[in-house]
């Protein structure tokens, strides 16, 4: 082959790769807070080692999407100084995720050290605190505010239908046969927890707080009690690992009634929301990381059918796990391309993330066979179970009181505004001036028929003035009173 040929060659290889090459457009992370304390034991703090944990993570996504070095940059975000209107972070008013949301956004963005440093007029310098941390503010989310408090998350949803609907699996026969089958394990576990439940809340009904309370205890607790014993062995924790997590999937999605599911569907309208903004504004808008519990993993597991396709997303995600949706295209070409050259991917890791550990891991949503699925398919799917407004969770939920009063009156608001302009009562379409005509001459129809009623009973007839006027001159004329007598 001769020389020329094989330039040709190798340049059309590397024009390939060029072509082939993919640009990240924006992400949306959802992240799960660090190791913290009992739930059993409220209030629940994040501990050193949970605030680390989300330091960690915070670190693996700059060097996967702030680095310019990396192969998943996002294009165009600021690599160095954080640019507010480039990143969005939320969190629900709950100190274990708001704490685990800015160690997070600390490593996302560590310190930029002498950068920080400012020259005023008068020729003085001025050292950012901190050797320049940056401050990357969190906005709040409604659903979550106090879910580490609390034993299930769905109580702090706030969505009547949701807090049924969940509560509908404990009269299942699926949870009742568990119940029955799993007495003599939560029993055994007596002696270990004695302090924290009494005798008769050892049962599968609280299957995961149980768990828990010896997750964390197994991570913390150095005394005697929780040793590697009989009682407490590695296939033990495993057995009440698969309960909690079949407990804890059972109240966070139900197939035949998605309602239950409320947190991973306001998810998914938050996630189409922000990737939708990062296309409509041309890349202006293009991270998005929102804190939360594992019941929104669970939830929108099961939503997006990811529990069918591997059994890991059956089960409670560990301490600082990560899931992100990310907008990918091939198009070569500079700024926003056009939607139908756009795709999402969506990538999981159970646990802390960090720099040589296994990374991001994508999967196939929706029962889809590929894992990059185009933007119009993965908002059509998206949309079939996203609530993307107050108005559609209120529906949804069938919350008429709080934030969904006023949508409650707007929903009956065009008939009432229009019967009460034409002076209707509700629901009649008739003014109130002819339904008291119509009243009135009911009134005296009645009166009418008890009249010819009695007339008939009693004998009576109706006779002409003239007539009546007769018989009271005759009656004047008679010596006999009695005959003075008259209808009244």
């Amino acid at each position: 082959m001769s020389v020329l040929r094989i330039l040709f060659v190798l340049a059309s290889l590397s024009l390939a790769d060029l072509t082939n090459a993919e640009r990240v457009l924006g992400a949306y992370i959802f992240q799960r807070h660090g190791d913290r304390t009992a739930k059993a034991w409220p209030p629940t703090k994040l501990t050193s080692l949970g605030y680390g944990q989300e330091y960690m993570t915070g670190t693996f996504f700059h060097d996967r999407y702030i680095s310019s070095n990396s192969s998943y940059h996002i294009e165009g975000i600021s690599t160095d100084t954080v640019n507010l209107a480039q990143v969005t972070a939320s969190a629900p008013q709950d100190d274990v995720i708001e704490t685990s949301g800015e160690g997070f956004l600390q490593g996302l963005y560590p310190p930029i050290g002498s950068v920080a440093t400012e020259t005023l007029r008068n020729g003085s310098t001025v050292q950012s605190p901190m050797n320049g941390y940056q401050l990357i503010p969190m906005s709040d989310v409604q659903s979550g505010s106090g879910s580490e408090d609390n034993a299930w998350l769905q109580s702090t949803s706030s969505c009547n239908n949701a807090k049924v609907s969940s509560n509908n699996y404990f009269s299942s026969n699926s949870f009742k046969s568990l119940l029955s089958s799993t007495k003599e394990l939560y029993q055994s576990l007596e002696p270990l927890v004695n302090g924290t439940f009494s005798s008769t809340e050892l049962n599968y009904k609280n299957a995961y707080t149980i768990w828990d309370l010896l997750h964390v205890a197994l991570i913390h607790n150095s005394t005697t009690t929780f040793q590697p014993s009989s009682l407490l062995t590695d296939q033990v924790m495993q057995e009440l690992f698969i309960l909690a997590s079949e407990h804890e999937f059972n109240l966070a999605y139900n197939s035949s009634d998605q309602i239950s599911a409320v947190a991973g569907m306001t998810l998914a309208g938050e996630v189409l929301a922000a990737l939708n903004e990062t296309i409509t504004s041309g890349g202006k808008s293009k991270l998005n990381i929102q804190f939360g519990a594992y019941a929104t993993f669970l939830s929108y597991f099961g939503l997006a059918g990811l529990h069918t396709a591997d059994e890991t997303f059956s089960g409670i995600p560990d301490y600082a796990s990560s899931m992100a949706w990310e907008l990918v295209t091939n198009d070569t070409g500079t700024g926003m391309p056009s939607t139908s050259d756009i795709s999402v991917r969506f990538v999981f890791h159970n646990g802390t993330s960090v720099e040589g550990s296994t990374h991001l891991q994508a999967y196939p949503l929706f029962g889809q066979s590929t894992l990059e699925l185009p933007w119009a398919q993965f908002v059509d799917k998206s949309k079939k179970f996203a609530v993307s407004s107050q108005q559609q969770w209120c529906q949804a939920c069938g919350n008429t009181n709080g934030i969904c009063a006023s949508t409650s009156d707007d929903n009956g608001g065009d008939s009432s505004s229009s019967s009460s302009s034409s002076g209707s009562s509700s629901g009649t379409g008739m003014s109130l001036g002819v339904a008291g005509v119509i009243g009135a001459m009911v009134t005296l129809g009645v009166l009418v028929g008890l009249l010819v009623l009695s007339m008939f009973i009693f004998g009576l007839r109706l006779v002409p003035k003239s007539a009546l006027a007769s018989i009271h001159r005759a009656s004047d004329a008679s010596t006999t009173p009695a005959m003075k007598t008259t209808l009244a």
